[in-house]
């Protein structure tokens, strides 16, 4: 009896032990894609920036389609425009 306690105890240890190697595992698998995911993030914030940029050098009053969109908004009247007619 006392032997079955012990290989059941022996198995809990085991299988408790395989738990927490896969939780660890799964943790630094996805704090390695959570750093990626922010690399990208700030690509993207940067060519967006770039855009930015370029359409004030171009004269486009970025501010001011902003205010534009968010009265329409308010107004309940959402543009239905896509934003390449916005920006015309």
């Amino acid at each position: 009896m006392a032997k079955k306690k012990q290989a059941k105890a022996a198995k809990v240890q085991v299988g408790s032990e395989e738990q927490i190697g896969f939780h660890k595992g799964a943790l630094a698998t996805l704090a390695k894609e959570r750093e990626e995911m922010m690399k990208i993030l700030q690509i993207v914030e940067q060519l967006m920036q770039m855009h930015i940029k370029g359409l004030k050098d171009l004269g486009v009053d970025l501010e001011k389609i902003a205010k534009e969109a968010k009265q329409a908004g308010k107004a309940g009247k959402q543009s239905s425009k896509p934003i390449e007619d916005i920006l015309k």
